[in-house]
């Protein structure tokens, strides 16, 4: 039987024309037909999706694939091998960031979507690595680089790349456009039809696709599919939200974006059901929401809210803001999850704060981080004035001081309990490699490129690492095996799964805290953070813990005497409150 049954046909014809509402059926069709034969030419039939795609144990790593570097392997061998040796245990699924030849910003300036840059590896690294560990690659569907072969056949007008990118003339209407970045949106380009503006989201080496032409889409359904069969099973849409654009409109988070990301979704779903997709869509919380769609559209979106409310929480001992966002946030649909980071390879976006922080709250932030060492990068608004996109700054040098601790003393207690806390919330945790190490902001490498997110992009060659990793007392030691030994316990839990239900606890601005039972209803964990640098008292009546059970601490792995009052807790400590000693599999 084949692969694709003839609904699929149907299927894809009736989403291309929610997308391509003025393209003639017949040009639709043929689209239709190339892509069922591209499905069809699977060398294996694809299996039923797996009952659980992620569970309690499922933990992601970001990191560039030449992070970790030793002069004679490849950089993703390296990455592979410091996988295996250090986090096996606690990780499954690795981000690896754009590893595709590339002009800029890091990699997301990519040159080929089909080729591995002979620097970092290739294709056969990423499939070996695929054997144990999952894989998340960036799809990078809003820009290419103006050095690609697409982009000179875009000058020259040449196919098919002379269709590919984004030029509009002067009566598309710009002046509702958001932005993300300070540059001139539009770029004047020397083309064989003359002078032509080419829309750049994100620099000027990025311009943007034009998805309003159906043979580009098809083009991106085939690059995802071949990183389907180089064994990537997790695909990161970048910058999503900005890929249709329409005059008079934001340009982002558009009806044609949200359709595309079905069409992909659908693909997938038939090529390879075990496929998870993630959109990144750095937005103020309800947007940021909307790309689950109806189930249809993500299968994991990033919480970006979280990393500027954890900082603040932490950073002026007060857990109202957090709290009043963790109970409003629903819960993910059956099939779909939240991925909870703290840290990445771009800064701490300022937009997800949008409706969370006033003016007020959002200045007292960027003015402690200042103090700490951030950065900031700013975007233009409509107006014409501008506004800070995001803080860079690394995770550990953001909580290096408090008002309460303005010697920095506890600022390795409040980087773990960052950590901690994101650990006890609904969602799939990820951490950054930089983060996983504590790293520090990295001044020299933004005096040497330019580049304020280098801050927060360091290298690291693999000798020193393992050097810091084997003195007990280094910083980044003591930040690895502390994450680690939250993880070990972490992937124990059912009452951890990404899925499982989450109470918001109303305890004092002093202490956030979260109510979370196992799918099975046998297993509750009260998950609770002292988000001050003295010591707090917890009143174990708020929590309500149920006398017929015995309840202790998975930290500390102590009982809570039932005639105990009130926990003490030191500064910025965790506790998981469980009644269930040797939580069984599942």
């Amino acid at each position: 039987m084949s692969v694709v049954e003839i609904n699929h046909q149907d299927g894809l014809m009736h989403r291309l024309e929610k997308i391509y509402q003025g393209v003639d059926n017949a040009s639709l069709g043929a689209l239709v037909d190339r892509v069922v034969a591209r499905l069809e030419s699977a060398t294996t039939s694809p299996g039923k999706a797996s009952a659980s795609r992620w569970d309690e144990s499922t933990c992601v790593l970001i990191s560039y694939a030449d992070s970790i570097t030793n002069g004679c392997k490849s950089p993703l061998r390296c990455l592979h091998e410091f996988v295996e040796t250090n986090l096996s245990d606690v990780v499954d699924t690795v981000h690896i960031l754009p590893f595709f030849p590339s002009t800029g910003d890091d990699g997301f300036s990519v040159m080929d979507y089909r080729a591995v840059d002979p620097r970092l590896g290739s294709w056969g690294d990423l499939t070996k690595m695929s054997a144990s560990l999952k894989i998340m690659a960036d799809v990078i569907l809003n820009h290419g680089s103006r050095s690609s072969v697409w982009f000179r056949q875009f000058v020259d007008g040449e196919t098919p790349g002379s269709g590919y990118f984004l030029a509009v003339d002067e009566d598309f209407d710009i002046s509702s456009v958001i932005r993300p970045r300070e540059h001139a949106l539009l770029q004047s380009v020397t083309t064989v039809s003359g002078e032509r503006r080419v829309w750049c989201t994100f620099s000027e080496d990025q311009v943007d696709f034009d998805f309003s032409n159906p043979l580009l889409l098809e083009e991106f359904i085939y690059i995802i599919l071949d990183f389907i069969d180089h064994g990537i099973r997790i695909l990161r849409l970048d910058a999503v939200g900005f890929l249709w654009k329409e005059t008079g409109t934001t340009c982002l988070n558009l009806r044609q974006t949200h359709a595309i990301i079905q069409l992909i979704r659908y693909i997938v779903d038939i090529y390879d059901e075990d496929t998870v997709i993630v959109t990144e869509t750095n937005l103020p919380n309800q947007e940021n929401l909307s790309y689950f769609g109806n189930g249809n559209e993500a299968h994991w979106i990033y919480n970006f809210s979280l990393p500027p409310l954890i900082l603040y929480s932490l950073l002026f001992a007060d857990s109202s803001i957090l709290r009043r966002w963790s109970m409003r946030m629903p819960p993910a649909l059956g099939g779909t999850s939240y991925l909870n980071f703290l840290s990445s390879h771009d800064g701490f976006g300022m937009r997800p704060t949008e409706g969370l922080l006033d003016e007020a709250q959002r200045q007292r932030l960027l003015d402690r981080l200042e103090a700490n060492g951030s950065l900031f990068s700013r975007r233009t608004k409509a107006d014409g004035t501008k506004s800070v996109y995001e803080a860079n700054t690394t995770l550990f040098s953001a909580l290096d001081k408090t008002d309460d601790d303005p010697a920095g003393a506890l600022s390795s207690a409040r980087f773990v309990a960052a950590y901690a806390l994101m650990f006890g919330l609904e969602g799939i945790p990820a951490i950054y490699i930089n983060s996983l190490i504590s790293a520090q902001n990295d001044i020299d490498g933004v005096a040497r490129s330019g580049m304020k997110r280098r801050i927060n992009r360091q290298k690291f060659a693999k000798y020193w690492l393992d050097d810091r990793l084997s003195e007990p007392a280094s910083r980044e030691s003591l930040g690895l095996v502390k994450l680690k030994e939250l993880l070990m316990i972490r992937k124990q839990q059912p009452a951890f799964h990404p899925n499982a239900t989450q109470f918001t606890l109303q305890l004092r601005s002093e202490l956030f805290g979260v109510w979370r039972q196992s799918q099975d209803r046998k297993q509750s964990i009260f998950a609770i953070t002292n988000l001050c640098a003295s010591e707090e008292e917890l009143d174990l009546s708020v929590i309500n813990l149920i006398d017929t059970e015995n309840w202790h601490d998975l930290v500390t792995q102590k009982p809570i005497d039932e005639n105990e009052k009130y926990l003490k807790m030191s500064p910025y400590q965790t506790v998981w409150i469980t009644n269930q000693t040797s939580p069984s599999r599942r």
